[in-house]
């Protein structure tokens, strides 16, 4: 294992983890109205102000959860192995790390955002460690079964969305003024009582995230991240499935009247997120590049800091509680306080690697671990 083939890793965690507020702060921008990240309620495009949300979106709706859930999948992998080298059971200790995700996304939900994806990795990676302990013949069924269950299910709503049978309007959106005047504990009080509600899509995902975190294991096992000319090969072709059939597929995201909403975010952006694996490992190569690289890198290596303390800033800037500038700025606004976040993230995660080696949250749950284990 090199520190090379490490370091594209971070790099990927780092950039994917940052890309989900891209997709996030919409949500919070437009004060919990879903419609701001689909085309449902859209019949055209002429208005520069959606031109620019969606083409953000392009880039980042479901491509960076995509490559976040695979490269969770990675990290798992990476665990599994240092337990077998070091001749440790399996799950064993992991269990208590993946439980204590689960209890941090409880948190996360609660108290920050309902749209949380902590919980749904937790679940997820319980299922994956069980099935790592078998063979590569079995985790290839598993990975291809659930797949082809989650990609049938998909292209069925989208058929059923283009002949009309099935409805993919969201309907209209009234609870802005929660986010708008409510109070903080209003916010976690409804989200506490419409907890059912709210996680439906981390219950849905679930095969989803299943298929792409033992994708995940295969990609780690077969060498993509390494840095041998079999890696780079590999990397390369990631890069043209991303290019060649990624982004044709993604474009569809700008055909108005949500038909494509589904299919794109569920099951063409992950397809996107491999290309992205590819890309960053050719980019990475040009090191006058070396501080962008480094900032992600960073970023990376404390990745669930990162997501809980760049969600509760943009509910600082965006609801009434805070700021309050939720509904009053335009899409030019939205992404410059994306990148604003981002920036302050680069700077976040650069001083506690330095100071702690780790995030705050990757430290305590690592002494939480180490406590119950003992």
């Amino acid at each position: 294992m090199t520190s090379e083939r490490l370091r594209l890793i971070d790099i990927l965690r780092g950039f994917a983890v940052l890309g989900t507020l891209g997709t996030n702060i919409w949500i919070f921008a437009y004060l919990g109205d879903l419609s701001y990240i689909t085309t449902a309620n859209f019949t055209e495009w002429w208005v520069l102000e959606d031109f620019l949300r969606m083409v953000v979106l392009f880039i980042v709706n479901g491509k960076l959860l995509g490559l976040l859930t695979i490269m969770f999948g990675v990290g798992l992998e990476m665990k599994y192995q240092q337990a077998i080298r070091k001749g440790n059971a399996w799950p064993g200790v992991y269990i208590w790390t993946l439980l204590f995700l689960l209890l941090e996304g409880f948190i996360h939900f609660t108290l920050v955002m309902e749209y949380d994806i902590l919980m749904s990795y937790a679940v997820t990676g319980l299922i994956v460690a069980l099935v790592l302990k078998r063979g590569d013949t079995f985790i290839k069924k598993i990975m291809i079964g659930v797949g082809s269950f989650h990609a049938i299910i998909v292209l069925l709503i989208l058929v059923g969305a283009l002949v009309g049978v099935v409805n993919m309007s969201l309907g209209s959106y009234e609870g802005a003024a929660l986010y708008e005047s409510g109070t903080w504990l209003k916010q976690v009080e409804n989200r506490l009582f419409n907890f059912v509600y709210y996680r439906l899509e981390a219950i849905l995902i679930v095969p989803m995230n299943i298929c792409l975190f033992l994708l995940g294991v295969f990609l780690m096992r077969s060498g993509v991240f390494s840095k041998t000319e079999k890696g780079k090969s590999q990397r390369k072709k990631l890069f043209q499935i991303g290019m060649y059939i990624g982004v044709p597929l993604n474009l569809l995201i700008f055909i108005p009247g949500g038909a494509f909403d589904l299919p794109v975010r569920y099951l063409f952006a992950p397809i996107m997120s491999l290309g992205y694996i590819g890309l960053f490992g050719i980019l990475i190569e040009y090191r006058k590049f070396e501080w962008l690289w480094s900032r992600f890198e960073e970023v990376g290596k404390m990745s669930l800091s990162c997501y809980v303390s760049q969600n509760l800033l943009a509910s600082i800037v965006f609801y009434g509680w805070g700021l309050g500038l939720g509904g009053k700025l335009g899409s030019l606004s939205i992404i410059t306080i994306w990148l604003s976040i981002t920036l302050f993230q680069f700077l976040f995660a650069y001083f506690c690697i330095r100071k702690l080696h780790t995030g705050p949250l990757e430290w305590m749950r690592r002494k939480a671990v180490a406590i119950v284990s003992k």
